[in-house]
């Protein structure tokens, strides 16, 4: 990151203009729209969305067209680094102010924002502890005060961090800007919580659903750890990119010796590393450079990498939110992405000392404070570590006492300072004329919060031990109710076993997309889901060529999906039909005119195929046309091969026979993992880009950045048309660089 920033940037008052111009996009995600819409409105916004689904973009965007600066609150150095790195390339004025920023050039930034000079500062939620930094911010023209991970304010919530406590209070002393809380994972309590602690003004609240229906969640019964590296081993060979998740330092720094053994490129990620280590490590991560991590839950808020394939928890995380957070960052691309629990009840011991170390006993509360009683020098001081208050207070738990000086700090007791040229805090008692007997604490409070963590440790062991769908058991708990199993889960595949379902082959796979694709173009798009417009028969008439009057009336005939399973018969087809509503790919609607729809994986089938097992029908009229030789069964290059494309019209789109689209039928819908990722052609691409950069006299990641070079590499644009349709490539960088990426490639 440069000291000095770039050059303002003119905001421009359209939301898709700035969309293209400042991140090189043509179109908002699902729910991005909404929130944007309601932030440019000037409305207070909660927003919910799932990992990957584009939260930062939404006060990104507006930043670049509201008058001010717009301050985000994010929780990890590395995190913020990394979203003003990618800010900076795209030429928007960004910085940050956190404990790495020194007091002088806090100051200075500070002062750079009263003059206009960012656009967006990403600052600690720990510097709002200090009301003299609070008070500078008052004379800033905030536009916007987004809280990222908002999530961590509500104790309720699975990773409270008490610095988040104070935003409520700093809102209010800042003047009450409009503000925006979002995260990817909160249940309904989190949610009030939220609210309140942030007072937020008549919000609009975004819930985007919490389904991935390209995940697939696992449970797998673990007696002993050796059994734990045996399908640890399968999971990392089968999946190659990843997360394994441990819940202490030592296990992680044990995983991690046990994958080098086995020559897997892998880092670790830990609190115990230096800030340096944990950078490099996530650098090393992000860039490619290793294939796998292994980490405490320290790690992946905000991670960057889309093509995680696989996420494994070692041991029982302490919550379905932790679970299911840290999960959802395999499969962000979309493509499938396996998700494993290495289950075994014993290691719930680890997470009941992590229970009993963030709930003090109020013993324990009066002890730390009696010890700095004790121990306070003449300005009512004491400088000394964790390990050390705990030998004061006669502590066992490290933890604990940590836990205790966060509940003194927000009951106005005590105040942590930073002590210069140490790695330890200090503290300062604020009313030392208050007895140990004398403390007021809601011992209630106290006791709840730990019935509830106790609870949530109870719903994963609940969950693991469960029958019923994984995804639909947790949808459950974040408040959602699924139509149908997921299918892909371990449960419901061992239910499919037992009804007698088998895997698809290649020519069923491509038999089930073409279906799929029929019903699409039978459907509207409504958000994030699907919305029907034909009942089964029509769309199974049209699917099989019928020329009857419902189909012509409906003007179903002239649909590109039109006869695609002519050759396979309508019995069969039929019969299709109901496994794969039994199979939950598609769903009928009710009422008077019952309607057939795609579900959502449906869709993530349609598109990328992946693992599917059903009661398949018996043998078809004709069977499908077989893949070529060099797709691998059941890929989308198998689906790619029809004639009619399953994605080259919008659902229910009539259209009439057109010449064939510049871009190849690969390029269109093979999917990105099954493209596969070649090294030689990135790095071609690394070496035109280092070029181009040398000419003109700028950073090379100024001329595209790393993810466009790698949809670069795995699409493989061979026209400058093409090459425009590439996310992260905007007009004017098209323009200069754009024809140089496609002869390198066309030229490989």
């Amino acid at each position: 990151m440069s000291d000095e920033p770039p050059p303002p940037v003119e905001p421009t008052r359209d939301a898709l203009t700035a969309l293209e111009k400042h991140f090189g996009h043509r179109r908002f995600l699902d729910g991005q729209n909404q929130i944007i819409g309601a932030l440019l409105a000037g409305r207070d916004v909660l927003a919910i969305m799932p990992t990957g689904g584009g939260k930062s973009l939404c006060y990104q965007l507006p930043a670049m067209i509201m008058e001010g600066v717009t301050i985000v609150v994010s929780p990890l150095i590395a995190l913020m680094k990394d979203q003003v790195d990618a800010l900076e390339r795209r030429g928007i004025p960004a910085t940050m102010i956190n404990s790495t920023i020194s007091a002088t050039e806090q100051r200075a930034r500070i002062a750079d924002m009263r003059r206009g000079k960012w656009k967006l500062v990403y600052i600690a939620p720990e510097r709002f502890r200090q009301r003299a930094f609070v008070e500078a911010l008052r004379a800033v023209d905030i536009a916007l005060l987004a809280v990222d991970e908002a999530h961590c304010i509500s104790q309720w919530g699975h990773d409270f961090r008490p610095d988040y406590m104070r935003l409520g209070e700093a809102v209010e002393m800042l003047g009450r800007p409009q503000t925006a809380a979002l995260t990817a994972t909160a249940t309904p309590e989190v949610r009030a919580d939220i609210l309140r602690q942030l007072r937020l003004r008549d919000p609009e609240i975004c819930v985007r659903g919490f389904s991935r229906p390209n995940l697939s969640l696992n449970v797998t019964p673990c007696a002993k750890v050796k059994e734990k590296y045996d399908r640890l081993r399968s999971i990392v060979e089968e999946h190659k990119t990843g997360i394994i998740y441990c819940a202490t330092r030592g296990k992680v720094e044990e995983v991690a010796e046990q994958l080098d053994e086995w020559r897997v490129p892998v880092t670790s990620y830990h609190g115990g590393m230096s800030e340096a280590e944990r950078g490099e490590a996530q650098d090393l991560f992000i860039r490619r450079k290793k294939a796998v991590v292994v980490a405490t839950n320290a790690f992946g808020m905000g991670i960057d990498r889309s093509d995680v394939r696989f996420v494994v928890h070692f041991e029982i995380p302490g919550s379905l939110e932790a679970y299911y957070q840290e999960a959802g960052r395999a499969g962000r691309d979309g493509e499938p992405g396996w998700c494993e629990l290495l289950f075994n009840y014993a290691d719930t011991r680890t997470q009941e000392f992590f229970i009993e170390g963030s709930n003090p006993g109020f013993d324990t509360i009066r002890n730390v404070y009696q010890g700095l009683l004790n121990r306070r020098d003449a300005e009512n001081r004491v400088v000394a570590s964790i390990e050390q208050l705990a030998e004061f207070a006669g502590a066992k738990n490290s933890m604990a006492v940590s836990s205790t000086l966060g509940i003194l700090v927000r009951a106005g007791y005590i105040e942590r300072f930073d002590v210069p040229g140490k790695r330890i805090r200090g503290t300062r008692l604020l009313r030392p004329d208050v007895l140990t007997r004398d403390l007021a604490v809601d011992r209630a409070a106290l006791e709840e919060k730990e019935r509830r963590d106790r609870d949530k440790l109870k719903g994963v062991v609940q969950w693991a031990y469960g029958e019923p769908c994984r995804q639909r058991q947790i949808l459950h708990y974040f408040g959602e109710s699924a139509l149908a199993d997921c299918g892909s889960c371990d449960r419901c595949r061992a239910a499919q076993e037992r009804s007698g379902a088998r895997e698809a082959t290649a020519e069923e796979m491509t038999c089930v997309r073409k279906a799929l694709s029929g019903v699409a173009r039978c459907s509207v798009r409504r958000g994030e889901g699907w919305e029907g417009k034909f009942g089964r028969a029509k769309i199974i008439g049209m699917l099989t060529g019928s020329r009857s009057k419902e189909v012509l009336a409906s003007r179903l005939d002239e649909l590109s999906t039109h006869g695609l399973l002519k050759e396979t018969g309508s019995a069969y087809v039929q019969a299709l039909f109901r496994e794969m509503e039994n199979g939950g790919l598609v769903a009928v609607s009710g009422g008077e005119y019952p309607l057939l729809t795609l579900t959502p994986r449906g869709e993530v089938i349609m598109k990328h195929g992946g693992s599917l097992r059903l009661n398949w029908p018996g043998t078809a009229t004709k069977s499908p046309a077989p893949a070529p030789r060099h797709a691998a069964p059941g890929s989308p290059r198998a689906a790619a091969s029809v004639s009619k494309s399953s994605s080259a019209v919008a659902p229910g789109r009539r259209e009439k026979p057109a010449a064939p689209p510049e871009r190849t039928q690969r390029e269109v819908e093979t999917s990105l993992s099954e493209i596969g990722f070649d090294e030689t052609l990135y790095a071609k691409l690394r070496a035109k880009r280092a070029e181009l950069a040398a000419a003109d006299g700028v950073p090379p990641y100024s001329v595209f950045n790393n993810q466009t070079l790698e949809f670069f590499t795995r699409l493989q644009p061979r026209s400058y048309a093409d090459g425009l349709r590439i996310r992260g490539v905007g007009e004017d960088k098209a323009k200069r660089y754009l024809q140089a990426f496609v002869d390198t490639i066309s030229s490989h």
